[in-house]
């Protein structure tokens, strides 16, 4: 399983998990903590910004007191989102798609190398690709509300 959190920058952290392994309450948790540490590191000028950042997440409610606790701690705003509309979800209709084209023809013979093609993959696409991905979700948001909710894609 991926997991992977990306701004119109580009990846800000990711976490591929080995076979077996799950995200519960206390890894997603963690997660974002680890996140966090990535963001500004990653993007030191968010440390400046009297703005807090603004955080979807895509495809899971997340709603476990913990969890929204944690968020919380962070100073994050937490944008409404539907718990399952792959319409709205930028990884869905945009980084994973473009990835899983990628990975049609390509096969791996370990956890190292599903970690390096990753890296080389998300490091490949420019800062237009993430920027154009991120812009789309006021459009598609837009087409969402004017097909009143119903998946379009």
């Amino acid at each position: 399983m991926l997991c992977v959190w990306w701004d119109q920058k580009g990846v800000v952290y990711y976490e591929l998990l080995k076979p077996g392994e799950t995200v519960n309450t206390k890894r997603y948790q963690q997660q974002l903590i680890d996140l966090n540490r990535s963001l500004f590191k990653k993007r030191p000028e968010n440390q400046k910004r009297q703005h807090k950042i603004i955080f979807l997440h895509d495809n899971a409610p997340h709603t476990a007191k913990s969890v929204r606790d944690t968020l919380e701690a962070l100073s994050w705003k937490v944008l409404p989102h539907a718990a399952y509309s792959p319409d709205l979800a930028p990884s869905d209709y945009h980084l994973f798609a473009s990835m899983g084209h990628a990975l049609a023809e390509q096969r791996f013979g370990s956890y190292k190398d599903v970690k390096t093609w990753l890296d080389k993959w998300f490091a490949a696409k420019g800062e237009d690709f993430y920027w154009h991905g991120i812009h789309k979700l006021s459009e598609r948001r837009e087409k969402c509300v004017t097909s009143n909710g119903a998946y379009f894609e």
